[in-house]
């Protein structure tokens, strides 16, 4: 098994995006590996036969970049601390555009990642045939490991002890 210097965390800004950060950051530290944050906006052309756009499509997808960067921004601005002291070597941010699952296996081959951390929504029977799972679709594909995470469990494991 290769050594692992190098993983990418996919992040949505959803209310478990943090937890799952860190966790990521937190298994970095003990590989002593840096840490990318990574984020997708969805690319519009996938939609495209569903319903007209009332602005100019270019500009549209350059404001969603702009807005999605400076969450990034402001995201990792706030943990980047918290993160390296987890033992993260180095972290990163990058907000990429197109087919969210598509677009983190192609980063995680481009810096030669060696694991892949994230979190998965829990959609189950229609939820999950209407939209699809990235994790799903990144464990299938993925030339490195994938460790994922429910962050429902600890939910759950809560509810148990009450």
């Amino acid at each position: 098994m290769q050594e692992i210097q190098t993983i990418i965390t996919p992040v949505d800004f959803s209310d478990n995006a943090e937890m799952i950060a860190e966790s990521a950051a937190y298994t970095a530290g003990k590989f002593g590996a840096e840490l990318h944050l990574v984020f997708v906006v969805q690319n519009f052309e996938d939609y495209s036969g569903f319903f007209v756009p009332p602005v100019n499509l270019p500009n549209l997808e350059e404001e969603l970049l702009k807005s999605a960067q400076q969450r990034m921004d402001e995201f990792i601005a706030d943990k980047k601390e918290k993160y390296l002291e987890a033992g993260a070597t180095a972290v990163y941010s990058k907000v990429l555009t197109g087919d969210v699952s598509e677009e983190i296996l192609n980063y995680s081959e481009t810096i030669s990642c060696n694991l892949i951390v994230m979190g998965t929504h829990g959609y189950k029977g229609l939820e999950r045939i209407m939209f699809g799972s990235v994790a799903d679709k990144v464990v299938k594909n993925a030339c490195c490991p994938v460790m994922t995470i429910n962050p429902y469990r600890q939910i759950c494991e809560e509810a148990k002890k009450a």
